[in-house]
């Protein structure tokens, strides 16, 4: 069951979705070759738990890190660790956090240093499928609508739409109704409605959609070694339109996250 949120609600989520927006932005302009993936999941944990929040992803079903660190060919939840980024590699941050009660869940794909051309393409068609997903985040619509955005983009550029992992409903919870895949149909699927609230996330691969799972149990990487990017928003459905509440913005309260760069 879908339930919508109140404005008291999604108030709540702005200040958690702006929270875990600018974590994201710190941790996007620290990544260069050289930096492990656990240096930068330490300094999710710290900027998150200075705010006064909580790193949701840390325990969430036995996850032991704050943030998920996916490097090239992995997919999503891959566990951050001592490896250092290359140059060439592309780094995908996935983090969520919990502040007062609510939860805020955004990830994007960064360059580290010089990156071919191929990479940066699938970095830039992957944002554009998250961009054209959030125009679909409308009353009315279908969540057939929000898929077919994506595959329909991610497809005429000759990618693939990983179908194992998807979307999904956010508030009190991460993962709340419904799932929202990133493949579709337009106009099938549950009705778009006021007061919902979405965590939309493209997962797009340079090669085949396949994906497997390896022996840590939460990494998951493309089954044919090809690299694949990821990009997430948290959207809330109003009469407006869509909100993206993880989308740092001009003027909006800044939090203090000291100590990290």
């Amino acid at each position: 069951m879908i339930i919508g949120k109140s404005q008291k609600e999604i108030e709540k989520m702005r200040a958690s979705g702006q929270l875990v927006g600018q974590v994201l932005r710190k941790l996007g302009a620290m990544v260069e070759p050289g930096l492990t993936t656990i240096e930068v999941d330490a300094a999710a944990e710290k900027m998150i738990c200075d705010a006064g929040a909580y790193p949701t992803f840390k325990g969430y079903n036995g996850f032991p890190f704050s943030i998920c660190a996916s490097v090239n060919e992995q997919v999503v939840h891959g566990f951050p660790s001592s490896y250092e980024l290359q140059e060439g590699d592309i780094f995908s941050i996935d983090v969520g956090v919990t502040l007062d009660g609510f939860v805020g869940d955004t990830a994007a794909t960064i360059p580290v240093g010089t990156v071919s051309d191929d990479r940066l393409k699938l970095i830039q068609v992957t944002a554009e499928c998250l961009q054209l997903a959030i125009e679909q985040c409308r009353a009315g619509n279908h969540l057939g609508d929000i898929g077919w955005a994506v595959q329909s983009h991610a497809e005429a550029h000759g990618y693939s739409v990983v179908r194992d992992y998807v979307g999904h409903g956010i508030g009190r919870r991460m993962h709340e109704d419904p799932q929202i895949p990133n493949y579709g149909k337009p106009g099938k699927g549950p009705k778009i409605k006021n007061g919902y609230v979405f965590a939309v996330e493209p997962m797009i691969n340079l090669g085949v959609q396949q994906t497997k799972t390896l022996k840590d149990g939460w990494t998951v990487v493309t089954i044919d070694g090809q690299p694949s990017a990821h990009a997430e928003h948290t959207i809330a459905i109003t009469e407006q339109g869509p909100e993206v509440l993880t989308l740092v913005k001009a003027g909006a309260p800044q939090f203090e996250l000291a100590g990290v760069p």
